[in-house]
C-alpha cells in the first residue's frame, strides 16, 4: 500500500486525527489495529471492508465510514 499524509503525526504532528490518501493492492490486508486518532475513510475507487468488533462493513465508491480512537478495526481491500 502506499500513503500520501496530509494531517498526521509525521506532516504537522498532530496526534487527534489522521488525513491521508491511501492506495492499496487488491488483496491488500492490514493487521488489526486500535488507532489511538480519530480515523475517517473515504473511499473514492473500488471497495474497503472494514472488520470490526461489530461485524464487517463494504464501504464502496463514494462512502465513508468513521472509526474512533481505541475502536479496533482491521481494513482490507479485496477487490
Amino acid at each position: 500500500k502506499i500513503i500520501h499524509e496530509y494531517v498526521g503525526r509525521v506532516n504537522t504532528g498532530t496526534a487527534d486525527v489522521s488525513v491521508a490518501h491511501m492506495r492499496s493492492p487488491p488483496g491488500w490486508v492490514e493487521p488489526g489495529q486500535r488507532p489511538e486518532f480519530d480515523e475517517y475513510t473515504v473511499v473514492l475507487r473500488g471497495t474497503l471492508r472494514v472488520e470490526h468488533e461489530g461485524g464487517t462493513l463494504e464501504v464502496r465508491e463514494g462512502q465513508a465510514v468513521h472509526t474512533a480512537p481505541g475502536e479496533w478495526v482491521r481494513y482490507s481491500t479485496p477487490e
